[in-house]
């Protein structure tokens, strides 16, 4: 007779098991610790050092990374200023109703910030088996934006100071400004019968700030190693002062010159002469030069038309004849009709524009020419606050990219040590 072959239990599901075991292994150690340190807290609230009066017995859970930990503790008044609470949760700086302790809020916080909605953290912690739902990180990315919020102000009201300002000088300092369209949610929202918009299109403004030794190519790509990322929705000067503060921080009083460049939005342009008054101003030359094939399609009538025409203008824009582009556009006919409104439209954005066209002399001391890593941050920004179906409140928009900027631009750490 032959014995019944018992069945062999596959890698990941030994992977599996052994993981759920560590975890709650780790569960009753962190709750026999903690327990422990609800007795040695005992009676006493932290600040008064009073033992409290009319006690009971409280129950509370935290849950931590580990799972869900209970603690058994006593709740009371303190007889010092006669304030009802529980010793225990005081000395461990919990807020009243707070559920999740600091190491996994943090945790979830850095899941919600790298990935792309919130159903989309959720169902990451659930994959690495650490229940999560999507309204539990929403409730703690408003909490947590509102702090983040809160400690950016009290930065912008106080010097800023580079951290490790005796670094190297730096030759250049880079600035780079955009804006996008936000979905947000209108005063119909909601409503079945509105004659208000119930979906409504915000810009938000963001910039960019890194030093040019901060900048590389790998594998055919540009790539900047170390950079500030900043958003702003309202005020343009807001947005610089945000950026400039946040660049300070970063070593722009390092650089020995500082440079702008970004596509021809004049509030760009009066930002930079707001906040950085003397610094080499570059008009991207991906805008200029869209802006010079809408001009040649206008002049000869269509774009295959127009490619010669354009390509040598192009080329002495890069190359160091700007000049005689720059004439050769002034001096165009401009008639009647549809075409001479699009040629008249393109000088005048070129003659705004022409002490910023210098592309061979910016070129030749290896600074760009391109607004690409403030287009690669728009984009960034866009894949996590422009998804199908998300619109915005400003609060909550402002709230989660205050997060996400403390975790990009090196205050992550600030947020929990308070």
């Amino acid at each position: 007779m032959k014995t019944p072959r018992t069945s062999i239990p596959s890698l990941a599901q030994i992977e599996a098991e052994v993981m759920a075991e560590g975890r709650e292994w780790t569960r009753q150690r962190l709750q026999a610790r903690l327990q422990q340190l609800a007795q040695e807290q005992g009676e006493v609230f932290p600040q008064s050092q009073r033992r409290l009066i009319h006690r009971h017995a409280y129950r509370f859970h935290l849950d931590t990374g580990a799972g869900r930990v209970e603690i058994q503790t006593f709740y009371g008044q303190d007889p010092a200023d006669q304030h009802w609470g529980c010793p225990l949760r005081e000395r461990w700086q919990l807020a009243a109703y707070q559920q999740l302790s600091p190491c996994w809020q943090q945790h979830l916080a850095f899941a919600l910030t790298v990935t792309t909605s919130y159903e989309g953290a959720a169902a990451l912690l659930r994959q690495l088996g650490h229940p999560a739902d999507d309204a539990t990180l929403h409730a703690l990315a408003q909490t947590l934006g509102a702090r983040a919020e809160a400690q950016t102000q009290r930065r912008l009201a106080q010097p800023a100071t580079e951290p490790t300002p005796q670094r190297a000088a730096s030759q250049v300092g880079v600035l780079m400004l955009d804006g996008w369209q936000v979905r947000q949610r209108g005063a119909g929202w909601g409503k079945k019968k509105t004659a208000q918009p119930r979906v409504e299109w915000h810009e938000l403004k963001t910039g960019v700030f890194y030093l040019q030794e901060q900048a590389a190519h790998k594998n055919g790509r540009g790539i900047v190693s170390d950079k500030v990322v900043v958003s702003w929705q309202g005020e343009p000067l807001e947005l610089g002062g945000r950026l400039h503060h946040a660049a300070c921080e970063h070593g722009l009083g390092r650089a020995r010159q500082k440079l702008v460049v970004s596509d021809g939005a004049p509030w760009i342009w009066n930002v930079a002469q707001d906040r950085w008054k003397g610094a080499v101003e570059v008009l991207d030359f991906y805008h200029a030069s869209e802006h010079v094939w809408t001009l040649g399609e206008a002049v000869r009538g269509t774009r295959e038309a127009a490619r010669g025409w354009v390509e040598k203008l192009l080329h002495q824009m890069r190359h160091g004849q700007h000049a005689a582009a720059l004439r050769t556009i002034a001096e165009l006919t401009a008639g009647r009709g549809a075409p001479g409104k699009v040629i008249r439209r393109e000088q005048n954005y070129f003659a705004e524009h022409a002490a910023r066209m210098n592309y061979r002399a910016v070129a030749e001391r290896g600074w760009p020419i391109g607004s690409g890593p403030v287009e690669s941050a728009c984009l960034q920004r866009q894949g996590r606050l422009k998804r199908s179906g998300q619109s915005w409140t400003p609060l909550g928009l402002r709230h989660l990219c205050a997060l996400i900027e403390a975790r990009q631009n090196g205050h992550w750490d600030a947020l929990w040590n308070q």
